[in-house]
């Protein structure tokens, strides 16, 4: 398969060299920045985002965007937008300027963001929809991954969620390989919103850990994250099944409790009285937790779906003392558990 990946963050960089690692695909990693492509054609190796990990020895490099995108417009190529979700629109209209200047059925494109924009409080599919020819097969890859990892070919299993027959079983047969195992879904807004949500409930665990309220507490925070998670997909119309899977449960036990997490740094150093501007400044990444955890009580209250714990993490985020939010949370009139 002739694979273009768009993003040479972390992410973009660790699944475009395990694709490539099975030499049964081509896979280009484009990135804008010419300094971290050029680095990566000498040594193999994102130092800004991936740092000391030796990228695939057939994986390619381009910071050309036109000459990537025409390169990969069959409808047997495939395009891997590794976007944060905020780049997300962007690249889809440069690839949909790109496509009218070609004809036929484009490029199939599968994205990897997990979050909610900011302003529309849109899902990526609804982005995609807007932005792309309705005959673009598009889909959702997402699941439990860290990306250094991935890039050391260590196990990691993932979803690829798609209402369209090109993105079929077989599909998902050619992309799994020895590293990567990849199951099929047609729950597209579940497996987003398992990947969105799970982000704001980790940045919880966080500050949770970082106030050192204990195990106890760390696992009543988890189990209600997940109820309020299945209220959503309940409101969304999604599968409730799909929050039982690897793209919800799967997910939030990763990102809540893995020391790679970008989120739960982020609430970690939150329960020190940390500004989340200087926190994100020491990061040097995107937590889409903290940038779509405001998006999500929109949708919270556009739904009518009560989630305390979404509520509770925007209310630090906009300064609210942690321990006075964690008091009212304990505190609420008592409710049935299910």
């Amino acid at each position: 398969m002739n694979i273009a990946v768009l993003g040479a963050g972390a992410w973009g960089s660790a699944i475009a060299s395990s694709f490539a690692a099975t030499k049964q695909h081509h896979v280009t990693l484009w990135g804008r920045e010419a300094d971290v492509i050029a680095q990566l054609q000498h040594h193999r190796i994102n130092q800004r985002y991936l740092p000391d990990i030796t990228l695939d020895a057939s994986l390619r490099y381009n910071d050309d965007l036109d000459a990537v995108l025409s390169a990969h417009h069959a409808p047997d190529d495939l395009l891997i937008l590794a976007t944060p979700i905020a780049g997300l629109r962007d690249i889809c209209r440069k690839i949909a300027a790109h496509n009218q200047q070609t004809n036929g059925t484009p490029a199939a494109v599968i994205w990897l963001c997990k979050g909610v924009e900011r302003d529309t409080h849109l899902f990526p599919h609804q982005i995609v929809r807007a932005e792309l020819a309705r005959n673009t097969p598009f889909g959702v890859l997402s699941g439990p991954s860290f990306a250094q990892e991935v890039a050391q070919k260590m196990p990691c299993a993932l979803v690829l969620a798609s209402h369209f027959d090109a993105l079929d079983l077989r599909f998902v047969q050619q992309l799994s390989n020895p590293y990567l195992r990849i199951y099929h879904s047609t729950d597209v807004i579940g497996v987003e919103l398992g990947g969105a949500h799970k982000n704001v409930l980790a940045i919880a665990a966080g500050i949770s850990d970082g106030l050192k309220l204990g195990m106890n507490a760390r696992a009543a925070l988890l189990t209600r994250g997940i109820a309020e998670m299945r209220r959503f997909a309940n409101a969304l119309g999604a599968n409730p099944d799909t929050i039982s899977g690897l793209t919800g449960v799967g997910d939030l036990i990763l990102t809540a409790t893995g020391d790679l997490s970008r989120n739960r740094t982020v609430g970690l150093q939150l329960a020190t009285g940390k500004a989340l501007d200087d926190i994100t400044a020491q990061l040097g990444h995107v937590a889409e937790g903290a940038l779509c955890a405001h998006a999500m009580l929109a949708l919270a209250h556009e739904h009518n779906v009560r989630a305390p714990i979404t509520q509770g993490v925007c209310a630090i985020l906009d300064g609210v003392a942690p321990q006075k939010v964690i008091e009212q949370l304990l505190v609420r009139d008592a409710i049935s558990e299910h």
